[in-house]
């Protein structure tokens, strides 16, 4: 009779696990859950922006200036409509505008479209330089630049065409790509 005594919590912990797991298998639902719906429009929008870099010491490296500035969280990227670019280097400001631009995650690139323009106040000859091309992707802090578009460059009675360009203002070089057109006029004599 002991032993039944002994049994009877077994039986009852059997029986009550069993229900747990018959319960379990009822109440289960096995449609998946809904995913949360991923936000495709921008997180911020921003009107009369204006976003400065500075360099190690301490002065003005580059200023963007943009009409409307709307970051979509989906790929972290900012569009920015009528951005205009001035970057500072060797006491000249190089400016660039376009009519449209997005900048990648973290900023270090700034990708621009639409009647892009740059344009650099003269050089010791006086000499301005200008290039304009459809497209023109920019590194502001490398001070470095790049198109896949055509480019027509100017820099005083020089002229230059050409299907892209690869430019790095910490060297000082450019690289035109593709069949390029250049004129480089003859230099005048002067008479003695």
């Amino acid at each position: 009779m002991q032993a039944a005594y002994r049994l009877y919590p077994v039986i009852a912990l059997a029986l009550l696990a069993g229900a747990s797991v018959w319960l379990e298998r009822v109440s289960r639902n096995d449609t998946p859950a809904a995913a949360p719906a991923q936000q495709t429009g921008p997180d911020f929008i921003a009107e009369q922006t204006r976003l400065i870099g500075f360099g190690k010491d301490g002065n003005i490296r580059y200023e963007l200036v943009s009409e409307r500035s709307a970051h979509f969280p989906q790929g972290d990227i900012t569009r920015i409509a009528l951005p205009r670019l001035v970057m500072f280097s060797e006491g000249r400001a190089t400016r660039v505008t376009a009519a449209q631009g997005e900048v990648s995650p973290g900023g270090e690139r700034v990708d621009l479209s639409g009647a892009v323009r740059v344009r650099r106040g003269g050089d010791g000859n006086g000499s301005e330089l200008a290039l304009d091309s459809e497209t023109l992707s920019v590194w502001p802090d490398d001070h470095r630049a790049e198109s896949q578009s055509p480019v027509s460059l100017v820099h005083g009675r020089n002229t230059a065409q050409a299907q892209g360009m690869h430019a790095d203002n910490l060297f000082g070089t450019l690289e035109l790509i593709g069949q390029a057109r250049v004129r480089l006029p003859r230099r005048q004599e002067n008479p003695s």
